[in-house]
């Protein structure tokens, strides 16, 4: 089995020079072109409810569209692994806990692992089942989140997680 692993950077890099759909379908990789690309690129932008700007340039979109866009590009190849590297820091807060719940039901319906990379306590509480805190390469919280999905933000028992993980942050 070949590993395929995708990441998604805070920023969309999408290529100016291609529309919406042409950028998605990069991350197919080479040797994928014409209608099954172009199927599978439309499947992609329709799971993260973008389909109908296949068309359009990346210079028309949002800065939460065009991270959706670069959401869909690593997800059409299917990825087994998918690194996320602070994907919705650049978000205006509703754009970024739409962005959230979009990340978690894509991953839940495609069953990826994914690795998440954030500085937003609530971001990781709301997200992850496991949450790792790192000092200067070390590790200094390790926990698991285990509550059902979908999480209910300020909820009592995920607000004591979030102190734990201020605390450590913080070192109190």
């Amino acid at each position: 089995m070949t590993p395929n692993a995708r990441i998604v950077f805070q920023e969309p890099r999408l290529l100016p020079w291609e529309r919406v759909a042409g950028n998605v379908a990069v991350g197919l990789g080479p040797g994928q072109s014409g209608n099954t690309a172009k199927e599978k690129s439309l499947a992609a932008l329709r799971e993260v409810q973008l389909d109908e700007k296949a068309g359009e340039w990346p210079a028309q979109l949002s800065g939460g569209q065009r991270q959706r866009v670069a959401l869909a590009r690593a997800l059409v190849s299917r990825p087994d692994f998918l690194a996320l590297d602070e994907p919705l820091g650049a978000l205006d807060a509703l754009t970024r806990i739409t962005m959230q719940g979009l990340v978690e039901r894509v991953w839940r319906e495609q069953g990826f692992t994914a690795l998440f990379v954030t500085h937003d306590v609530g971001e990781a509480v709301a997200l992850a089942d496991r949450v790792i805190v790192l000092d200067e390469g070390h590790i200094v919280l390790d926990i698991l989140v285990e509550h059902e999905r979908p999480r209910l933000r300020g909820a009592e028992d995920l607000a004591r997680i979030e102190r734990q993980l201020l605390d450590a942050i913080f070192r109190r």
